[in-house]
């Protein structure tokens, strides 16, 4: 086997992707999961496996070099809304390392591109430099065109085609990275609440079936962590809400298992689209 990937894992299911992915490439994966967020399954997807908090990253570095990783993937979510109690220093115990990096960096500018930026810089500076979180998930990655056996709507297209520019200006002024539109009328765009409180604002806002969620991220965005998701409960959630279609980012935006998504997506006749 080449040399060890490291791993630095928050919630959900893309952890797990990953490992598996890199594991299936011949690499051995030295994980260290986030304290409160990891997925239970992920330890036994990996070849080593450490626990440390959201602000250690002096512990990140020592696990990581520890196992022999000399480069590392950091996916998963963590939620944005900790980074804004105010209590945050006294229930995460960052390490010196984290500590200084907030005073000396993100003090005064916590958007999504300044913290991974940041933490990224730090990592490699300590000889653990991130890689393209997507390199090998490649087969999830949203393709272009229609990706499953439900065809949208002709009101559906209208409202990609009216919606997508205006998602576009979000993504790039740091707003959010989804909006769901109906009969060419914005009914909500995310922000710090994430994408599944949105969709649940969108169908209380609207009464009528047949809105479309639209994903994608900004043309520049760096790719070695926070690459947007959607997955089965993503897929759920929007039917629930009245939702019929979802346009995704072509290449921008991971399926979380992709085969999953799209059988979901079929069985409860929602349309999965690929925007170039």
């Amino acid at each position: 086997m080449s040399e060890p990937l490291g791993l630095i894992a928050g919630s959900g299911e893309l952890p797990l992707l990953v490992a598996r992915g890199a594991r299936a490439a011949g690499r051995r994966v030295v994980c260290v999961g986030i304290h409160g967020a990891f997925d239970p399954r992920l330890p036994g997807a990996c070849d080593r496996f450490h626990e440390a908090g959201l602000v250690q990253m002096g512990r990140w570095i020592r696990l990581l070099r520890g196992g022999g990783a000399r480069q590392a993937i950091m996916v998963g979510g963590v939620r944005k809304t900790r980074m804004h109690d105010p209590w945050k220093l006294f229930r995460q115990v960052p390490d010196l390392r984290a500590a200084w990096l907030w005073y000396r960096r993100l003090r005064h500018d916590r958007r999504n591109h300044a913290v991974l930026a940041a933490v990224a810089d730090e990592l490699a500076a300590c000889g653990v430099p991130l890689m393209d979180s997507t390199t090998f998930i490649q087969d999830h990655l949203a393709s272009p065109g229609v990706m499953g056996r439900v065809q949208p709507s002709a009101q559906a297209q209208a409202d990609v085609a009216f919606g997508w520019s205006l998602l576009a200006q979000a993504v790039e002024l740091d707003i959010g990275q989804s909006m769901a539109v109906r009969d060419r009328d914005v009914l909500a765009v995310e922000a710090i609440e994430g994408t599944d409180a949105m969709i649940d604002r969108a169908g209380s806002l609207c009464r009528s079936s047949g809105w479309t969620l639209l994903k994608t991220a900004k043309a520049a965005h760096d790719r070695r962590a926070d690459v947007p998701t959607v997955g089965v409960d993503t897929v759920q959630r929007v039917a629930a809400a009245g939702g019929r279609c979802i346009a995704l980012g072509s290449g921008r935006v991971i399926l979380l298992d992709r085969p999953a998504v799209l059988a979901a997506a079929d069985r409860l006749g929602v349309a999965i689209l690929g925007v170039s």
